[in-house]
């Protein structure tokens, strides 16, 4: 009676040890895993950053563009304008040959 009970511990024990041993290995990788992004995420950060003062620059370019022509356009420009255009005369003419 001692061989089976022996067996059946043996195989419980390896199922459990397996079973653990896999566990501890996916601990073991995704702590791994954390370390290395968060030493990647300072750079990330920088160049997140980055990007987002060049689009803050292009939107304020594009903004002081604006404001300018709508401010030049409200004002108008210097320029004379001309006078009234000349009405057609009212003389009678012969009507063009064809």
């Amino acid at each position: 009676m001692e061989r089976p009970l022996l067996a059946v511990l043996l195989l419980v024990g390896l199922v459990i040890g397996c079973a653990v041993g896999s566990a501890y290995t996916r601990a073991r990788r995704g702590w791994s895993d954390y370390q290395t992004v968060k030493k990647s995420v300072p750079g990330a950060r920088r160049g997140a950053w980055s990007l987002i003062r060049g689009v803050a620059v292009k939107a304020g370019v594009i903004a002081l563009l604006i404001f300018g022509a709508m401010a030049y356009a409200a004002v108008g420009s210097d320029e004379e304008v001309a006078g009234p255009a000349p009405s057609p005369s009212a003389t009678q003419g012969e009507p063009p040959h064809r």
